[in-house]
């Protein structure tokens, strides 16, 4: 019998998602702690700033129109107190707009359709492994001797 190829586990973070729209802030809040993560919500950018001051998170994922603050606009607060965090901002006005990655300040952005849901997951993932830490490259010396050994 062979061993299960099992992925390892995701570690658990804590994601701040902002929204003014409840079923959009409920959906992407049980989406994301079905990944494992604790989830803080937020309705405006206000209260999420406020929450961002007061706590640690370790990704953001906000939508763009909300009153009051957008979401690039709390995009440009949290990056003058946390540049590496990683944010991932949505929005329905994406494509019509020209929202990306330049314009925004975001590390990601998510067109809301249909697709949504595996985009978000996708990103999430992808933002996790980029901010892993890396193991460190062994060097040239150590590689030679490595391979010495085996000859």
């Amino acid at each position: 019998m062979l061993p299960s190829r099992k992925s390892p586990p995701t570690p658990q973070l804590r994601i701040l998602v902002v929204d003014d729209n409840a079923n959009g802030l409920a959906a992407r809040k049980s989406v994301l702690e079905e990944l494992g993560h604790k989830i803080t919500t937020a309705k405006c950018g206000n209260e999420a700033f406020a929450l961002f001051e007061e706590n640690r998170f370790d990704l953001l994922v906000t939508d763009y129109k909300m009153p009051r603050m957008n979401g690039v606009e709390l995009i440009s607060k949290v990056r003058t107190l946390r540049p590496e965090l990683p944010i991932i901002l949505i929005s329905g006005f994406a494509d019509a707009l020209g929202l990306d990655e330049d314009s925004t300040g975001a590390d990601a952005v998510i067109q809301k359709s249909a697709n949504e849901v595996s985009h978000l997951m996708r990103a999430v993932n992808r933002l996790l492994r980029k901010a892993a830490p890396k193991k460190p490259a062994r060097s040239q010396a150590s590689a030679l001797l490595a391979k010495r050994k085996t000859v």
